[in-house]
């Protein structure tokens, strides 16, 4: 039974060790793009395209004013 306790003491160190990996690895595409100035712009414009319309998207279908 000791086990299991000591199992269970270490669970969210480990689940926060698996949310940091996988933003680290979804987001390191992107730290590798704005490493370029000229693939930086098209990288800053692209992701404040999707921001804005994915924020105009929910506004529409929640249809708050």
């Amino acid at each position: 039974m000791n086990t299991f306790w000591e199992n269970i003491s270490k669970f969210p160190r480990f689940l926060i060790s698996v949310i940091a990996g996988f933003f680290l690895t979804t987001l390191y595409p992107i730290f590798e793009l704005l490493k370029d100035k000229k693939k930086r712009f098209f990288t800053v414009i692209i992701v404040l395209l999707i921001i804005t319309s994915t924020y105009t998207l929910l506004r529409l279908m929640l249809a708050i004013n």
